[in-house]
């Protein structure tokens, strides 16, 4: 295992301590590969105070013997269930009391764990792990400012192929195959091709409206690098006649994101910068159309901590990369989403998509025909 999964270890293994655990049973896939680098799946690992072993199944032995070299592996066969071989490691390892990710763990698998480690304490350590991907070191913010130029190079192709007749399926597919060809590993989620009043729909799936059957294209996508790091990004653009309603609700929605990106700094609480934008919104009358969190975390996963939300307890700090992305959504007529991915710096911020131009003038675009 390399130097920077080991770094991230001991970290872990300080949570461990103060809880007064003997060790963490790793379930989350992707916690998983960001504490051992393993990408497989089906895998978990076992973090004691001075230990980790790694459970699979034999489809991956030649794996983790290539990404986790010297780690120790437990491989069951199949006929041992997941949870008999944890089990066993956890009895070798003489633990005593584990910690369980109970949050990303389903109810079967915890009775199993419970059924099997009857003389061992259980107690939940829920997002631990998550809390300290949460805080990027400098190789994962190389990784999305990757992710982000990818994206960005994905969306001029977009622009530049972009025509009447395509439908929002065929955009989405086009976009996706630009950002591979450019090197990306895929997309961080499929993309969200909104035609006309599909934009009110946050999470629209792409069909088979044309681009030109409406005067706006909201466009909601990012690139997935090949070590599993992403970027989100969010445009909306003018295809046809600009209305001054349009520009209005632009206009504001543009103004509220620039707000809440101007007061992220180490230690601003998540909701008070929600608060921000949500703010600007309401006062300019569009309050009730602004219903989703301003923005979350990004990394290995497209949600990730910390949540920019009225409910989030948290606080920022230097290392975290985050969405801020305020909407104005109207039923009937069309939404309005500028998304950009802001890394925290130790004296502000840093807009990591800032060369993917969101001004009103840079929205108003020609479709070639």
């Amino acid at each position: 295992m390399s130097t920077r999964h080991a770094a991230r270890r001991a970290k872990l293994r300080q949570r461990i301590r103060e809880q007064k655990l003997d060790a963490l049973l790793v379930t989350n896939e992707t916690n998983v590969t960001y504490l051992s680098g393993f990408s497989g799946d089906s895998t978990w690992l076992l973090v004691t105070r001075d230990h980790e072993v790694l459970i699979s199944d034999s489809r991956y032995t030649t794996q983790l013997e290539e990404e986790c070299p010297g780690v120790e592996t437990n491989i069951r066969t199949n006929k041992v269930k997941h949870s008999d071989a944890a089990a066993a490691s956890v009895h070798k390892c003489g633990i005593k009391s584990l910690g369980i990710e109970g949050h990303s763990l389903t109810i079967e698998q915890g009775d199993q764990l419970r059924e099997c480690l009857a003389g061992v304490m259980l107690e939940c350590m829920n997002w631990a792990v998550e809390e300290l991907r949460a805080v990027k070191d400098a190789d994962e913010i190389a990784e999305t400012r990757v992710a982000v130029s990818l994206a960005a190079r994905g969306f001029d192709y977009l622009k530049a192929i972009l025509t009447p007749d395509m439908t929002e399926l065929q955009l989405s597919h086009e976009l996706e195959h630009a950002m591979r060809r450019f090197g990306a590993s895929g997309v961080s989620f499929p993309p969200i091709i909104a035609v006309g009043d599909r934009g009110a729909l946050p999470h629209y799936r792409p069909g088979d409206r044309m681009i030109g059957e409406a005067a706006t294209l909201l466009v909601d996508w990012g690139a997935q690098t090949r070590s599993g790091y992403k970027s989100d990004l969010t445009r909306t653009l003018v295809t046809g006649k600009l209305t001054r309603k349009f520009e209005k609700i632009y206009i504001t929605v543009l103004e509220a994101q620039e707000a809440a990106i101007a007061a992220i700094q180490p230690g601003a609480r998540c909701a008070d910068v929600d608060a921000i934008a949500r703010e600007h919104i309401r006062k300019a009358g569009y309050g009730k159309y602004f219903g989703h969190g301003l923005g979350h975390g990004i990394g290995l996963n497209i949600h990730e901590l910390p949540r920019l939300s009225p409910i989030s307890p948290q606080c920022l700090e230097p290392g975290m990369v985050v969405t801020v992305e305020p909407g104005i959504y109207v039923p009937g007529w069309g939404g309005v989403r500028i998304e950009d991915d802001v890394l925290v710096t130790r004296d502000g911020f840093e807009v990591l998509s800032a060369t993917v131009p969101k001004s009103l003038a840079a929205s108003v675009i020609r479709t070639n025909r």
